[in-house]
């Protein structure tokens, strides 16, 4: 296993997967890793074009917030912007993924990027826009179940979370703010916790094109959510593969 930057011929066989930079990135490479995929990481310093070519999937990670004026609106006082040029990079890389028919797997921030590309918008701040006793940004271990999920059957999600999960009560850990507010034309809801909160989106008519706002890079050592990156990275080698036949 091994990581490659742009520019770096292909040693192996093993599908490749771009990842955005991000503050807590260690985590999102050993999860791609340990299923069987290379990684390229993708800088905003790149161009869409270089950040993706010979890439098969790409997947979205967390951080700060979507700019507001992204989907249209003004922002709220608890809004925290994204590191500069963020933003932009990650949306753009979302619209050439999917005109390239790449598999697409959005994580925490991650889906609420993909929904706004796609044309949804965000609930900027769940304590103050929705009433629930639950806490939806808990300051735990990284590894903490903060509360269940309910995951829609026979979505791609559910699929991918496979028969050993609990569908009606899959518990998740929860580090965030805002979430999916609008879903985007061509995606469905695929998880919502008890308080209505919009917890996974997935394009249905993509091979892959799921988003979840947990955190199941965090799991990768114990595998609670491994299957999820096995169906991510599994979509990514068929599309290599694909490109590759005549």
């Amino acid at each position: 296993m091994s990581f490659v930057s742009v520019g770096n011929r292909r040693k192996t066989n093993m599908p490749l997967i771009g990842i955005t930079c991000c503050r807590k990135i260690e985590d999102y490479k050993q999860a791609i890793l340990h299923v069987g995929g290379e990684v390229r990481l993708l800088d905003p310093s790149m161009s869409v074009d270089d950040a993706l070519t010979g890439v098969d999937g790409l997947l979205l990670t967390g951080g700060d917030d979507v700019a507001p004026s992204r989907y249209g609106e003004m922002p709220h006082e608890s809004v925290v912007d994204a590191e500069p040029g963020r933003d932009e990079f990650e949306i753009a890389l979302v619209t050439a993924a999917r005109a390239r028919q790449m598999a697409v797997f959005a994580i925490c921030r991650g889906v609420q990027v993909l929904n706004v590309a796609a044309g949804g918008s965000l609930v900027q701040d769940i304590p103050s826009a929705i009433p629930t006793d639950l806490n939806h940004s808990i300051d735990m271990p990284k590894d903490h179940c903060a509360h269940q999920v309910r995951v829609e059957p026979g979505t791609r999600l559910a699929e991918a979370l496979g028969p050993e999960v609990d569908l009606d009560t899959c518990p998740v850990n929860s580090r965030h703010h805002q979430s999916v507010g609008r879903v985007a034309p061509g995606f469905v809801t695929s998880a919502i916790s008890i308080d209505g909160i919009v917890e996974a989106i997935e394009r249905p008519e993509a091979a892959f094109c799921v988003g979840v706002q947990w955190h199941p890079e965090n799991f990768w050592k114990t595998g609670e959510f491994g299957g999820l990156f096995e169906a991510f990275v599994n979509a990514a080698a068929k599309r290599g593969v694909a490109d590759q036949e005549p």
